[in-house]
Formats: structure tokens, C-alpha cells, sequence
């Protein structure tokens, strides 16, 4: 009998940014973890990473390596499946699963002038293409 893979967990903003460093620096210890998120937040303790990291693990938003005395974490989900994901919930429950308002939303107050030239720039590559909107 063949299961659905399992849909990835929804990450807390903290389990977010946690996250963001893994994805950026590859499998990685608490410390390098830790080590990366004090440029940000210079008094974040090294016990929240580790007992964070953990939770994360736990939930399934980590996988642990345990063969090495410094346990490796790495993201069990890749980037862009979890921020799929994370995009399809919030579509569904702030914009009544319209793709379209959501976008207006964001192009009303949320994207700089040259963020916007680039998303003209996109839609004009995708009306060359022929494809579908």
C-alpha cells in the first residue's frame, strides 16, 4: 500500500528563521546554527537553539545525523515545498483562495519599484512564451 508523502509541518516564525539559516548554510551543528543567529540576535542563548532545534527535529521539520559526537541537523523539507506550502495555506485562509488578491495585496504596499519592474519583466518573458496565466 503506497502513502502520500507526508505534508511538511508548519514551521512557528521561530522554527522559521532557524530554518532560513540551515537551508542557507547546508546540514549544520547548534552551534553553527547559534553561531549565525547571534549577528541577528545578539543574546539569543545557545540552549534555546539546541532545545528549538530539537522541537524541530520532533515535529519533523529536522532530520539529525547522530553518527558524529556534534549531532548534524538538516532541513527534511526542501525550501521552496515548504514555502509552497506555507503560500497554498495562507491563500486559503487570508484570501479566500484567490492567488489573484493575494498578489494585488502584495503589489499595493509590499514590493519596492525595482521589485516591481522585475515582476513586469517576468510577466513579459511569460506573455512571449504563450503560456497560460
Amino acid at each position: 500500500m503506497s502513502r502520500k508523502p507526508a505534508k511538511p509541518p508548519k514551521p512557528t516564525a521561530a522554527e522559521l528563521d532557524l530554518l532560513r539559516v540551515i537551508w542557507k548554510l547546508g546540514p549544520s551543528t547548534v552551534k553553527d546554527v547559534h553561531h549565525a543567529r547571534l549577528a541577528e540576535v545578539p543574546d539569543l542563548a545557545y540552549a534555546n537553539v539546541l532545545r528549538l532545534m530539537q522541537v524541530m527535529h520532533g515535529k519533523g521539520l529536522l532530520i539529525r545525523d547522530e553518527s558524529q559526537r556534534s549531532h548534524v541537523y538538516a532541513a527534511a523539507h526542501a525550501q521552496d515545498a515548504l514555502q509552497t506550502n506555507l503560500l497554498r495555506d495562507l491563500i486559503q485562509k487570508a484570501f479566500s483562495g484567490s492567488g489573484k488578491d493575494l498578489v494585488l495585496a502584495a503589489l499595493s504596499s509590499h514590493v519596492t519599484d525595482k521589485e516591481r519592474d522585475e515582476i513586469r519583466q517576468l510577466l513579459k518573458q511569460d506573455a512571449g512564451k504563450g503560456e497560460p496565466r
